[in-house]
Parts: C-alpha cells; structure tokens; sequence
C-alpha cells in the first residue's frame, strides 16, 4: 500500500509538471496564432534551467534583429573575460622637460583606456562632472608646471576611429542613444543642446545654449514650434563630421528645452576640456590642444616608454558599468564592453577586435551557428540573434562564478529599470528578470523566470513587424510571461 501510495504521489506530480509545460506551450500557440502576427516574425525560447529540457518554443532557431537584448551578449562576455571588480585607466604623460621658470619644454599627452566613466551622469552629478579632471590639473601643479610650449595631446588610437559599428541607421548617429564609442570617451559622448521656442505653430526655435563648449562645431537648425508635446527633433552627422543639423518639432512656450546629442569628436573634446582647465588655472598652453588622429599618429608608432607617466586614473568597476547597461540600457556602455575585451585580450581595443573575441568564447561554449553581432548595443539592425542563442548564453551565465552579478544586473519586471512597468501587479513581478529590446517594429525580451512553482527558466521572446502598437504587444507578451511565472 505505502509503495502504490509513493507511485500514485510520484505520478501526481510528473503530469502536474508535464500539464504546467503544455500550459505553457499552449499560451505560447496562442500567442504566436494571433492575427497582429500575420506577417511577423517570431522566436521563441524556453528552457529549464536544471534539465535543459526545451518547455515550450516557436520557430526557436529563427535568428532575427532583437534591439537592446542584444546587451545581454555584450556584458556578459566582458563579466566573463575581465570580471567585475576590473577598472578601465586612462593614462597621463608629459614628455620633454621641466625647467626652472616651470615651462614644460614639451606636451601633455592622454592616453585613452577606453573608460566610459570619465564625467558620467550615470556616477557623478552635473556640477561634479569635471572633478576628475581636477585632479589631474593637480598633477601638473604639483610638478611645478605654469606652461606648456607644446599642446595638450589626445591619444585614443588603441581604440581605434571606426566611429560607430556596422549597420547603424543614419537617423540614429547625431542623437544621444547613437553617441559612439572612443577609448577616450567623456560626458558620455553627449552635448546638450537648449532651444527656446515661440508661441507661434511652425515658427523657428532659437539655439539657446550648447553645453559643453564643442570645439569647431557647426550646427544648422531647420527645428519648429508645434503644438505637438515633447521632443520630435533628429539630429543629423556622422562620426568625427563637425557639421550638426536637425530638423522636427519642439512644444511651444519652452525655454532652455533640452536636447542630448552625440558629440562628434570625443578625442579632440576630451584634448579641448583639459586645455580649457589648464588655461582657467593660469596654467598656460602655448600651442593649440590636438588628437592623435588629426595628427595622424597610433599608439604603435608613440613611445610611451620615453615619456613620464605622472598619473593614471581608475574607472569605475565593470560590475558597475554593467549595471547601468543592462538596468538603463545604455548603447555606449554596452560598445564599450566590446572595446575593452579586445584591447584587454589582444591589445586592439577596436570594434572589429571585440566583436572576434566575443564571438570566439561563446563559439567554445554552445552551437552559435546563424548568430550574428555587429555590435555590442543592439542598435545594428544587421544583428541576427535567436531565441536558442539567447537561452544558451543565459544558461551558460547560470553556471558563471558571476552568475548572481549577472541575474541581478537585469530589471526585475514591475520593480525596475526598463522593466519596473511590466507585469506590474501581476503574477511575473519579481520573478523575471531580463533585458528588453525595442526599435522600430521590434520588441524582445531575454532572461530569467522563477515561476511560482519552483521552476526555473531561461526564456527568449523576439517579435519582427507586428502589427500593433508596442503598447498593445507589450501586454500581450505580459500574458505569456506571467504563464510561464505561475507554471
């Protein structure tokens, strides 16, 4: 009797388990058959994290463009290779020598470590964004120095100048979401633009203020008054093109409204900003800041080794930066994760140099035939990405010695991050946790749920040219989800 008792208990409670994954699949049918998906494309993905049994699935192998989740690659390749408590430095050198009037009979050269840290809003607040360069100042005031017969030099080439990665749009470069990587990044590579408008529709808006100073900009500025509310406005310019123009619209009635832009040459800026200081601190410069690459000089070709190193600044820790990127979904923290792993593994701190490093250690982990990264952000459309390498990648973190630094760099649905209003008040809050993507006609999600019943999973859901809102889709996928949260 005890025996058929165990049996029956143990019978129970596989069907209960094999009735909650037909549960789930059966949502997921119902799902994917829904008419605003007509002519989408889909890939689906989930899997228990202890069996690696697949619970449910939709065209699974179906690699498509998934916006930001694409994140979850980039930052979990840089916690894997450098760890969390790694700190990018930037360097600075003088050459030449000091003599007794206090002329350095030389330059001050920065050299670039790629940290994005450097005068971040994401870590310093705005009246503190130049305090590191303080610092710095104070170097060259201890060592006696009152002038510089040469330049300030900017030194970013172990980075690289590709700009911004293959297979971002046009429309995107000029904004704040397309400023580009540089391993001499500052103020997050953004310049803010303040416009005052008229009461009058379809009036010009007058440029109020640009913040920082840009050297040698150019801006033309076809913006509108509108009744319309809030920021409709594009800017316009690639990388390192000193020409800016927008056009769209601004509310009526608005002085000092803001807008963020990507600052165009961040090398020359960062070249700028500390000649400015010096110069405001009596500190004379006799010759003009310059970048290495309008000098046209790399790294390979400067001997630091015959320079005098007089500091070098600490970043914030990756763990940090990671937080932000995936809570906030910054693209230019993302980019740089793939500059840091190619400079920190092969010297080579360009694009290119990342994208083969994090393509090559998960190549070694899971099958990543049809995937395909252009970028560490997401923001290419030319990434291809599956449900199946998402559900791979986070499977593979689950086993990490950072697994928990990285679950718990993700938003928690209805809590935090770009998640805190999904699934607010219902049955996925606080058990998914994950990184959205959203982009013209794209919506995703990857992470991790801890369903109510014990279960853990590693999930994926990417959706191409639905044919609703995003709002609408959002709820949708919220029904999926809290499914899977209660099975």
């Amino acid at each position: 009797m005890k025996i058929l008792s165990i049996t029956l208990l143990a019978l129970y409670i596989i069907l209960d388990f094999a009735f909650g994954q037909n549960l789930i699949q059966n949502a997921t049918n119902k799902f994917c058959d829904d008419a605003v998906f007509n002519h989408a494309s889909i890939s689906f993905n989930v899997v228990d994290i202890q069996t690696k049994k697949v619970i449910a699935s939709y065209n699974k192998n179906t690699s498509l463009p998934s916006a930001s989740t694409a994140k979850l690659f980039s930052t979990a390749t840089a916690l894997e290779l450098l760890g969390p408590d790694f700190k990018p430095e930037t360097r600075l050198y003088i050459d030449g020598q000091i003599d007794s009037t206090g002329t350095l009979n030389g330059n001050i050269w920065i050299r670039g470590g790629g940290d994005p840290s450097l005068g971040s809003k994401y870590f310093v607040s705005e009246e503190d964004k130049r305090a590191f360069l303080e610092i710095w100042k104070n170097k060259i005031q201890v060592l006696g120095i009152k002038t510089v017969s040469g330049s300030i030099i900017a030194d970013a080439s172990e980075f690289g100048y590709e700009g911004v990665p293959n297979g971002w749009n046009w429309s995107d470069l000029g904004n704040y979401y397309g400023a580009g990587p540089s391993g001499l990044s500052i103020f997050d590579n953004l310049i803010n633009f303040k416009f005052n408008t008229s009461s009058i529709n379809g009036s010009p808006v007058e440029l109020n203020s640009i913040e920082p100073a840009s050297p040698n900009l150019e801006f033309f500025n076809y913006i509108k008054s509108s009744y319309r509310k809030g920021d409709n406005v594009y800017f316009y310019g690639g990388p390192y093109s000193n020409i800016r123009y927008a056009s769209g619209t601004l509310p009526v009635n608005q002085r000092g409204f803001s807008v963020k832009v990507s600052m165009y040459d961040p090398e020359l800026q960062f070249a700028f900003e500390f000649e400015q200081l010096l110069e405001d601190n009596n500190i004379k410069v006799l010759s003009d800041y310059k970048s290495a690459r309008l000098l046209h000089i790399s790294t390979s070709l400067t001997d630091y080794d015959s320079r005098k190193l007089i500091y070098s600044h600490k970043g914030e820790a990756l763990i940090n930066i990671i937080n932000y990127t995936n809570m906030k979904s910054i693209n230019l923290f993302a980019e740089h994760m793939l500059n840091l792993i190619g400079y920190q593994k092969t010297k080579d701190g360009s694009t290119s140099a990342g994208k083969k490093v994090m393509a090559q250690y998960w190549s070694s982990k899971f099958n990543t035939k049809g995937l395909h990264l252009n970028d560490g952000s997401g923001l290419s459309r030319s990434n291809a990405i599956s449900a199946t390498h998402f559900t791979a990648l986070l499977i593979q973190m689950s086993k990490s010695k950072y697994s928990r630094e990285y679950k718990y760099s993700l938003p928690i649905a209805g809590v935090s991050g770009t998640l805190r209003n999904l699934c607010k008040g219902q049955a996925a809050q606080n058990r998914l946790y994950a990184k959205s993507g959203t982009m013209s006609r794209i919506k995703s999600y990857a992470g991790y749920i801890d369903s109510s019943t014990g279960g853990k999973y590693a999930f994926a859901l990417i959706v191409n040219n639905h044919e609703c809102s995003s709002s609408v889709l959002k709820q949708k996928m919220a029904a999926l989800f809290n499914v899977i949260a209660t099975n």
